[in-house]
């Protein structure tokens, strides 16, 4: 079965990485869903993707400098659609609540490139306090953070991120130390030969970002094990 994520929610239906989003994607019945955590101020895991909230067009600074009281108040669902106005950013608990248990959780911890000391410890602490241990995937471009975690916790699965084009990065896996379960590489350079190097190593494919439904068929047509995606017609696929 390909097992394809809801990138950052629904982000097409609903401002990225908040609780509407979530909840779009949870209706659309996503296999999977995939979102950003970083850390506020005050150590608490909030979701978002960049740094800064410039993405919402607002003009504050980073994330770490603010505390979760102080991120509640920024309204980000305003800058998607007047119906999101007021929506702030969603921290990790609150999804942790309204996702179904079968749903499987790619949580990405965004520490590059601000680097978050203890975020490992305080996200496993955060999935063992909500009983959220299973059907979740840790991955991140971060290999320093990932190897923190399989210390921590080395049940958890674990996916590597890549942007740029390596050399061989299924060796680059195997050769880490780490029990890699997936390799995520950008989808631009991920093609037949890509995936068939990573299946040889013991390593499933998820590419990111997978849009355009031709796009999609061909990595299936090459044995991609799924992708992330912004399109429901293709995160609801099985």
């Amino acid at each position: 079965m390909v097992l394809n994520f809801a990138h950052r929610g629904s982000l097409t239906e609903a401002p990225e990485n908040t609780l509407s989003s979530i909840k779009k994607a949870v209706a659309h019945k996503a296999k999977g869903i995939e979102l950003d955590v970083q850390l506020t101020k005050d150590n608490h895991l909030v979701v978002i993707h960049d740094h800064r909230f410039k993405r919402f067009n607002k003009n504050y600074g980073l994330v770490q400098a603010y505390t979760l009281a102080e991120i509640k108040q920024i309204d980000v669902g305003s800058s998607f659609s007047k119906e999101f106005a007021g929506e702030p950013l969603a921290t990790l608990a609150e999804i942790l609540e309204i996702v179904p248990r079968n749903t499987i959780l790619n949580i990405e911890i965004k520490n590059i490139p601000v680097i978050y000391p203890g975020i490992e410890e305080t996200l496993i602490h955060c999935l063992a306090e909500h009983d959220r241990m299973d059907h979740i995937l840790i991955s991140s471009f971060d290999h320093v953070a990932l190897k923190k975690v399989q210390e921590l916790d080395p049940d958890i699965p674990i996916g590597m991120l890549f942007y740029y084009r390596l050399l061989e990065p299924w060796k680059y896996a195997k050769n880490s130390g780490l029990r890699v379960a997936s390799i995520h590489p950008n989808v631009v350079y991920t093609d037949k030969a890509f995936i068939a190097a990573c299946h040889r190593y013991g390593y499933k494919v998820f590419p990111f970002t997978v849009n355009r439904m031709s796009q999609y068929r061909k990595l299936v047509e090459w044995g991609v094990d799924g992708v992330f995606s912004n399109n429901p017609e293709i995160f609801t696929q099985s």
